[in-house]
């Protein structure tokens, strides 16, 4: 029974479950959804009207020549992401987020195109190796382990948040609250890596052991969320906190930074490790932090609360787990 606009159809394949966490009125579908990440301000058209910048010369000349002569950075990110991160605008094609207008303004600076890719999450790392893809921009928390293969120029703080049914009294201050739970995770994240951790340490301190369950897209965690099958999801914070506030079904019951309790994550473009195309990178990221533009998306999307103050190259990541 709900409205199927075009519009209303793109908004629910990013949001996935949105109308099925609730009762099934008409006025709580898709396209009231939409309507409401409309009114809060979020632009959900093909037309984003982006935040540019202008090239910079001496950052652009530190691109290796191969790039340079090609014109375009080819960037990588997940497909299944939800907003305000990274997803499909109303058009069904056309990938839109902060993620995306992050690339946009390094392609700026640097005097290039962009062009847009999505993959599974895996799929992302193997394009990197492979060259397909030069940048993957989507939520990627720094690592000791990836740092051994890739490098990263980081653009923005690394939160996750645990997300549960309104209501429903979970609430989290540290490991020992997934105690008992089942607990929803993105396969291959960093936030599984710490679940799993969290996990060993409550058994082995005698208190009972979640229940992890894996999750590829949307669709299928609210999905689970909203029918019971799970008591709590792990990701990122920006996702959970814009999920939560147009659903009016869910709620963030904790954050913790997103490579544990002792130090504070950051998220980072990445690429291949010695390719020569990390150091522009890193400047042009730090340019637009300068000039303001980064400021600027951060806002456009809610999420200042994650701003940083100058990128760094491979700095300390989230410890290896063995």
């Amino acid at each position: 029974m709900f409205a199927s606009t075009r519009r209303a159809r793109v908004f629910a394949s990013a949001l996935a479950a949105f109308a099925l966490l609730g009762t099934t009125a008409c006025s709580s579908g898709p396209t009231a959804e939409a309507d409401a990440a409309t009114d809060a301000g979020y632009n959900l058209t093909a037309d984003q009207n982006r935040i540019t910048t202008e090239p910079v010369e001496e950052i652009a000349a530190k691109v290796p020549q191969d790039i340079r002569d090609r014109g375009t950075l080819v960037v990588t990110g997940s497909a299944g992401t939800v907003p305000p991160l990274r997803f499909y605008a109303d058009d069904d094609a056309t990938i839109i987020g902060s993620e995306t207008d992050f690339a946009h303004l390094i392609g700026n600076v640097l005097d290039l195109d962009v062009e847009l890719t999505a993959a599974d999450w895996a799929q992302n790392f193997v394009r990197i190796d492979s060259g397909e893809a030069d940048l993957f921009i989507s939520n990627v928390t720094v690592t000791e382990e990836r740092k051994e293969k890739y490098d990263f120029a980081t653009y923005r703080l690394d939160s996750l948040a645990v997300e549960v049914k309104k209501d429903s009294g979970i609430t989290f201050e540290g490991p020992e609250d997934i105690a008992g739970l089942k607990v929803g995770v993105g396969s291959g994240t960093n936030q599984e890596a710490l679940l799993v951790e969290w996990n060993e340490q409550n058994i082995a301190a005698g208190l009972a052991p979640a229940e992890i369950l894996y999750y590829q897209n949307a669709v299928d965690y609210y999905l689970a969320l909203g029918s019971g099958r799970i008591d709590a999801y792990v990701g990122p914070n920006p996702t959970s906190a814009f999920h939560a506030l147009q659903s009016g079904e869910t709620e963030v019951a904790g954050t913790f930074s997103g490579a544990g309790l002792d130090l504070q994550g950051e998220i980072a473009v990445l690429t291949k490790k010695d390719n020569g195309l990390i150091e522009a990178i890193n400047e042009a990221i730090n340019h637009i932090i300068e000039n303001g533009t980064y400021a600027q998306v951060l806002e456009r999307w809610g999420i200042t609360s994650e701003a940083i103050e100058v990128s760094r190259i491979n700095p300390p990541g989230l410890p290896k787990t063995s």
